[in-house]
């Protein structure tokens, strides 16, 4: 959700979704945040796909959608848009690797991601989705 559709600025939305979550979900999906943000300091961020039965998911963008993050009961998954095209590596990608397009990492309790490895990915990522398209 966009600050013009509430009037709050989508980084307090996702503030108060990691609040909500809470507990290591919480922890761990603000520290890949956190990295996100490190990685690529033009990244823009937004709560999306909020309904009744879901309270929004965080998504990062820079020149089309970079990756989501969702919490789950046991596991933080990151979700790359462009996952399938992005060079990994470090080999994050553990989860939806049999499709042609996205890639994931599912973070379980306790478990570290590299922050070195990650913010080369989310990089690389970015470099996925290429500069704006030209105006005709």
């Amino acid at each position: 959700m966009s600050e013009r559709a509430t009037g709050k600025p989508a980084s307090r939305l996702i503030d108060q979704r990691i609040r909500d979550v809470g507990g290591w979900r919480g922890e761990t999906l603000a520290r890949m945040r956190a990295l996100i943000l490190e990685a690529d300091p033009e990244m823009t961020e937004e709560l999306k796909w909020i309904k009744a039965s879901s309270p929004g998911t965080p998504v990062w963008s820079h020149h089309g959608i970079v990756c989501t993050g969702e919490a789950y009961t046991k596991v933080v998954k990151l979700t790359f848009a462009r996952g399938a095209r992005t060079p990994d590596p470090s080999r994050l990608f553990n989860s939806s690797l049999e499709g042609n397009t996205r890639r994931a990492i599912d973070i379980h309790e306790g478990e570290k991601v590299d922050a070195r490895a990650f913010k080369a990915l989310v990089k690389a990522a970015v470099a996925q989705n290429g500069p704006p398209a030209k105006k005709r």
